[in-house]
């Protein structure tokens, strides 16, 4: 079972930065993706942004390519989500998760498991 926990979120203003972290556990880190997805109140769980087990292959929602970073430390087993020029609509409780199965990357929020708490993060205009 793996065991995930975001950090970073906070309030910041349309144009700003936030860096989000997710520190995973209980399961061999480096063999498997791992995505962020974000809830909008009212709205359905979306992706963000996955990363394949070695990091070398990075995947964006449209909305976000240009604007987010994902990257991964294996020997740290974390995984993060640097977000530049951040817009109101951006506004949502962002998660981590991990792809249930070895080496493989998606955008479907159904083939992820182990998804932590989440980490509000409010954009102000």
């Amino acid at each position: 079972q793996v065991q995930l926990v975001e950090s970073g979120g906070g309030l910041v203003q349309a144009g700003g930065s936030l860096r989000l972290s997710c520190a995973a556990s209980g399961r061999t880190f480096s063999s498997y993706a791992m995505a962020w997805f974000r809830q909008a109140p009212g709205k359905e769980r979306e992706f963000v942004a996955a990363i394949s087990w070695s990091g070398s292959t990075t995947d964006y929602a449209d909305s976000v390519k240009g604007r987010f970073t994902i990257s991964r430390d294996n020997a740290k087993n974390t995984v993060t989500l640097q977000m530049n020029s951040l817009k109101p609509e951006d506004t949502a409780v962002y998660y981590c998760a991990v792809h249930r199965l070895i080496g493989i990357m998606s955008r479907n929020k159904y083939s992820y498991d182990g998804w932590g708490q989440g980490t509000q993060v409010t954009v102000s205009s």
